[in-house]
């Protein structure tokens, strides 16, 4: 099989179009298209069911796909272990970071990088760490910077840079202010703003409430930090923050006996050699 062609297929089942597999490949869409015809005529099979604008992978397509998956991380690899024998630091390596980690953490490393590794061209993609968990288990991305898991996903590989202490945080005119200690009850008996108990933040406080058997009020749930610190200054509910944002818009509550954290750090699949350029890149970040 032609890897051009092999490769039109891959970006169309991944989009789900034929005009987006096109911008990816800088053809036009007859060009991929025909790439495709040509892959079927190979197998004798169609690949795709075109229903109007929807376009979805046919059961031989669905058989396809994760070899045509495996096939494009092999060339991949062998393009990188060619570059990798000169002994320079080059190519392409593709990271994704979360939000708040690209915002607060990365701009240090990357200007460190950079200017270490001039050759080498990264891809940041901006996603939920969980997103970015799927991605390198896919072998879509090399390195994910994310919040690293509370459970440990075997696949992967998990380096831990960073400790990022949480903190329990109000508006400063809420009626949980004032500077007392609290416990969990009280403010159990709060609307919080807090990130999606789908992410792994969301996860970490959760999981206290529950240990104690207490119940969260989540009036409002976003997976974006920035929106949950504007939110909660405004007063619609305490929050759990990385104390890094605290700022003056919101006071930190004292919770008693009660010290939680999330780890930040970069993860890998376990089964990936890392190129020079990844291997190079964590330790920038260690």
């Amino acid at each position: 099989m032609d890897v051009q062609n092999l490769r039109a297929f891959l970006l169309v089942a991944e989009s789900g179009s034929f005009s987006a597999a096109a911008e990816k490949l800088h053809l036009t869409q007859p060009a991929v298209s025909k790439r495709v015809a040509i892959l079927e005529e190979q197998l004798d099979a169609g690949l795709f069911d075109r229903i109007g604008r929807n376009v979805s992978l046919t059961e031989a397509g669905r058989a396809l796909l994760p070899h045509a998956k495996a096939v494009e991380r092999e060339l991949q690899a062998a393009e990188q272990s060619v570059r990798d024998l000169s002994g320079e630091v080059t190519g392409r390596l593709r990271l994704a970071t979360s939000h708040h980690i690209g915002l607060h953490r990365l701009p240090p490393v990357l200007s460190t990088f950079k200017s270490t590794y001039p050759e080498v061209q990264i891809d940041i993609e901006f996603m939920d760490s969980e997103q970015a968990y799927e991605l390198i288990m896919q072998g879509k991305v090399e390195l994910a910077v994310v919040t690293l898991a509370p459970a440990t996903e075997q696949s992967v590989i998990t380096v831990p840079v960073w400790q990022d202490p949480l903190d329990f945080m109000v508006s400063k005119g809420h009626a949980l202010g004032g500077g007392k200690p609290l416990d969990l009850a009280t403010l159990s008996e709060h609307p919080a703003v807090l990130p999606g108990l789908n992410t792994y933040t969301g996860q970490i406080v959760k999981s206290l409430f529950d240990q104690h058997g207490l119940t969260l009020q989540v009036s409002m749930a976003t997976n974006y930090l920035e929106t949950i610190r504007m939110l909660a200054s405004v007063g619609l509910g305490w929050t759990v923050l990385p104390r890094s944002m605290a700022d003056t818009s919101l006071a930190r509550l004292r919770v008693r006996e009660t010290r939680i954290e999330r780890t930040l750090g970069v993860i890998y699949h376990r089964g990936r050699s890392l190129s020079r350029a990844a291997r190079a890149f964590i330790a920038t970040l260690r």
